[in-house]
């Protein structure tokens, strides 16, 4: 469920006024649910009962330290995919032990930080990488546990952009030589070939690819425990999508991981999940000025404070995100592009859009945007990155601060006098 409602004719989030926070905190701005994040958190624990499991958000998702502090605070793990995304999760109070460290080009630095950070977990994608953690490990005295992070060439039905579980994609190892690598990895002293991982993609709707995956995932696990492997843990990875459309659907939490632990019970596997759009993604808004309107060649443009910068699915993805007016004012509808400032033909936030008419100074919300949205920011045409906002327990505070022009060149080279 989104936290957006309309109260006497405001938008409202949780309740607050959303034209409130956009005249104190400014626009553009991200604002979250604190509710809505812990809701969708607690239906993926509630899910697993009492079969053991371990829930590790996905931090690329939404890297923001109060959102992080919150989830840390209810009993989250991490999956992280940069040493940078550590350093946030340690300053944001995260148990490092409950933290698995994924992606496909770790650096040894970054390596070496996730060991003296005592991470759980090293989701590995290669055998070059396998061997660095070895070595890296055998200089610390240490013993590194380790997941082999396989493909299992299913096809996930989402943007190909965020498709990971074909052979063709750079991700994994093909699950159809796991076995041998496994088998030689067993000469690495300093590793712990404990689990075995897997995520095929993002914000699938069907899950159905996801049980393939999976089902694929537990065959492997069989033949290396026959063979002797102490496989305690399977990473079944995240991807769950939510509901960016009216008439979408999404995926129910509680029906996807009861049928993940359907597929364990009577093991003593430990499962871990690593969900970070299906927890935050309905959880925000991007907060939107119209400032002019503007019509050319027939076709309708809201011009907006907003941009590319802020929120660039639209163009990296061709995604959908409704868009609404925060105030109700009964004037008939158009069809629009809504667009910002940027100079790019592919600065839009929706095309072709049947939007009630606004005016310049009108707010719009920008919806299910909690997910991959300030992430991906950035400062293209020198514009600051925007503020974020946290709703909690019916008050809301800056979490945060809007960047300066000063924020722009911090660290260049000063001019010579």
């Amino acid at each position: 469920m989104r936290p957006v409602a309309c109260h006497n004719h405001n938008l409202t989030m949780d309740g607050v006024d959303l034209s409130a926070i956009a005249a104190k905190a400014g626009t553009p701005c991200y604002v979250y649910s604190a509710a809505t994040i812990l809701e969708n958190f607690r239906a993926y624990d509630v899910a697993f009962g009492d079969t053991p499991h371990t829930i590790c958000y996905a931090v690329k998702a939404n890297g923001n330290l109060a959102l992080l502090r919150l989830l840390a605070q209810a009993g989250s793990g991490f999956d992280i995919v940069s040493g940078g995304e550590l350093f946030r999760v340690l300053k944001a109070g995260g148990d490092p032990a409950k933290v698995v460290f994924s992606g496909v080009g770790k650096t040894a630095a970054e390596v070496e930080e996730a060991l003296a950070a005592g991470v759980g977990y090293f989701n590995c994608e290669s055998e070059p990488e396998l061997a660095l953690i070895d070595s890296l490990a055998a200089r610390r005295g240490a013993n590194a546990r380790v997941a082999l992070r396989v493909n299992p060439d299913v096809e996930a039905d989402t943007h190909a952009h965020i498709s990971t579980g074909r052979l063709a994609h750079k991700f994994g190892v093909d699950i159809g030589e796991a076995e041998a690598v496994y088998v030689r990895a067993r000469r690495h002293e300093n590793l712990s070939l404990e689990g075995v991982s897997c995520h095929i993609g993002s914000n699938v709707m069907q899950p159905g690819a996801l049980m393939e995956a999976a089902d694929r995932v537990l065959d492997l696990v069989a033949r290396l425990r026959a063979q002797g492997f102490h496989i305690r843990n399977v990473d079944f990875g995240g991807g769950l999508g939510v509901q960016y459309r009216p008439e979408d659907a999404a995926p129910a939490i509680g029906e996807y991981i009861g049928a993940l632990r359907s597929r364990i019970e009577g093991t003593d596997l430990h499962a871990m999940v690593e969900p970070g759009r299906s927890i935050v993604g309905a959880a925000g808004v991007l907060l939107a000025r119209v400032l002019y309107r503007k019509n050319t060649g027939g076709k309708e443009f809201v011009i907006v404070d907003a941009a590319m910068t802020d929120q660039i699915r639209p163009a990296l993805y061709d995604a959908y995100h409704e868009v609404l007016p925060l105030r109700q004012s009964g004037r008939g509808k158009l069809t629009v592009d809504v667009v910002g400032p940027v100079c790019e033909t592919g600065d839009f936030l929706a095309r072709g859009r049947e939007l009630a008419e606004v005016l310049p100074g009108d707010l719009l919300a920008v919806c299910t945007a909690g997910a991959y949205g300030f992430v991906q920011a950035s400062t293209y045409n020198a514009r600051p990155r925007v503020a974020e906002v946290l709703v909690e327990n019916g008050c809301w505070r800056v979490v945060r601060k809007r960047e300066t022009y000063a924020d722009l060149i911090r660290g260049e080279e000063p001019e010579k006098e």
